[in-house]
């Protein structure tokens, strides 16, 4: 399995429009961050986790020229707004398969209405297969996908894994049933998007204290704002097998 981050940036990305935060202002290529997604790829199969407002921009920067399907961690715009992206896609390959819970479907319909009216369809519009998923395991070609129940802030929200590998993003708090499922792990990624604490998303500090708890044998931190501050200078204080993550880069899980 291959997993390539996409984007690691929280929702304004860096640099945010207009700061002249130093880390905005830096010329450092690890500290420019899209919109948070990874691509997770085995066999000949490539699914994408999330479809923010910089997915175009992701796909022509990997090459991506094909994808089995998204999953949907939650409903906020820096996850979802690069819908409309998916028509080259649904144009070559035909439906994209889409798996969310509910509440996102809910949702996107509400959002995109043009992709998922049944009638008078506008010609120009992705087409779309959806995969209602709860709580429990589903099946993504031959491989199991294992939901994570998380809280951001008060809103549950789906991490994600995949056999030894597990993707949290967003996330505040994880109950200790969910933390269950994240035992005997090779590799997880979960957020940290600052220094300071945050109503909605672990802090740095918050972060390394569910990564040792969790105990797998790396972690890479994503989901990351200016606030963290600069890519080198974080990284020097990470314990031994923790790391930032960034933009274009590639795992071998």
């Amino acid at each position: 399995m291959e997993i390539t981050f996409l984007g690691t940036g929280t929702s304004q990305g860096i640099p945010v429009i207009g700061s002249t935060h130093e880390v905005c202002l830096s010329n450092d290529k690890f500290d420019k961050r899209l919109r948070s997604s990874i691509l997770v790829a085995w066999d000949d199969y490539k699914y994408v986790i999330d479809c923010g407002p910089d997915f175009r921009q992701q796909m022509l920067t990997e090459k991506i020229d094909n994808i089995n399907g998204i999953l949907f961690t939650h409903y906020h715009a820096d996850h979802t707004a690069g819908l409309d992206d998916i028509r080259p896609f649904s144009y070559m390959n035909g439906n994209v398969p889409f798996f969310a819970e509910r509440t996102v479907i809910d949702n996107l319909k509400e959002r995109f209405e043009y992709i998922f009216v049944k009638e008078n369809k506008y010609l120009g519009a992705p087409s779309v297969v959806l995969n209602e998923i709860t709580i429990k395991p589903f099946q993504l070609e031959n491989l199991e996908v294992i939901p994570i129940e998380i809280l951001h802030g008060q809103l549950k929200i789906f991490g994600f894994r995949f056999q030894d590998f597990a993707y949290i993003t967003d996330a505040k708090s994880v109950e200790n049933l969910e933390k269950e499922k994240l035992k005997n792990l090779n590799v997880l990624v979960v957020n940290a998007l600052r220094i300071e604490e945050h109503p909605t998303h672990f802090s740095l500090h918050e972060a390394l204290n569910f990564i040792k708890e969790i105990n797998p044998k790396r972690a890479y931190i994503t989901h990351i704002s200016h606030k963290l501050g600069f890519h080198a200078e974080v990284s020097r204080i990470l314990p031994e097998n923790v790391f930032l993550a960034y933009d274009g880069l590639k795992l071998k899980i």
